[in-house]
């Protein structure tokens, strides 16, 4: 891959309704919520009830293992019922690894009215950055296929009466039962805000730029375009870690490549 260049209108850009909802699947949750405060988006997913997950529960919840480097796609419906928004997120994982040639014949249009929805967005391909996830999301998940792919439905994400933006670098905060693993040894990629607070990527995306692979991962601060006081860093594991929920709630970004990261801990 070409050494990666920064692109000057980076800063300016905002990221679109497509970037809004993927936000809220990349973290593969479940749950409901509520606006926190202005600085702070929320997405409420309503989906299959969970019990709260933590890593004490592990013999308790399915976990699926193996992640690192797995391909998934997503097909996210965007509906409105008496004026409230909602999307339909339906996702590859453990369906299918969401071929290349496969995924290409997707035409959004044509979901559209197929399924009835006021737009279809096709988010991915992403590829996970973890070893493994933690979770109740799949049991009694309703399955489909679009195009050959089949997908489960992981969430349902609740807007409310207007139809979200979503700028790179801000939080959102996401209601899910998941536990997101990442072993010993494993190198991972961190964004650290002015104040410290440190976000982990779980997943990386080709949305932007299609040849982006994980061996560009480590250089990654020469090809995002983060805020003033922002830093990138990669390091090695030294003791399992796990990114989970606080009181039910996981907190995440995105940086302008649409590349997700969750906040580790939380005050």
């Amino acid at each position: 891959m070409p050494p990666f260049t920064r692109r000057a209108d980076r800063t300016a850009r905002t990221v679109g309704l497509a970037t809004a909802i993927a936000l809220g699947l990349g973290a593969c949750g479940s749950g409901d919520g509520d606006a926190a405060d202005s600085s702070r988006a929320t997405t409420s997913i309503a989906a299959p009830a969970a019990t709260s997950t933590t890593p004490a529960q592990r013999a308790d919840t399915p976990t699926k293992d193996g992640l690192y480097g797995v391909r998934y796609c997503e097909v996210l419906l965007l509906r409105s019922t008496a004026g409230a928004f909602s999307a339909e997120v339906w996702n590859t994982l453990g369906e299918n690894d969401c071929p290349q040639a496969e995924w290409a014949k997707l035409d959004a249009t044509a979901i559209t009215t197929e399924r009835g929805a006021l737009a279809a967005i096709l988010n991915g391909p992403r590829y996970w950055v973890l070893d493994s996830i933690t979770s109740n999301i799949r049991k009694d998940a309703p399955e489909t296929t679009f195009g050959s792919l089949g997908m489960f439905q992981a969430a349902v994400i609740d807007f409310g009466t207007e139809a979200p933006n979503q700028t790179p670098y801000v939080e959102r905060s996401v209601v899910r039962e998941t536990v997101f693993g990442f072993a010993k040894g494993r190198e991972i990629y961190e964004l650290i805000a002015p104040d410290g607070t440190t976000y982990v990527m779980q997943a990386y995306s080709q949305i932007k730029d299609e040849t982006l692979t994980v061996d560009d991962l480590p250089r990654l601060d020469a090809a995002i375009d983060q805020p003033e006081g922002w830093t990138f860093a990669v390091r090695t594991l030294t003791d399992d870690l796990d990114v989970t929920s606080t009181d039910g709630v996981a907190t995440v970004i995105q940086d302008d490549l649409q590349n997700t990261y969750q906040r580790v801990g939380k005050d």
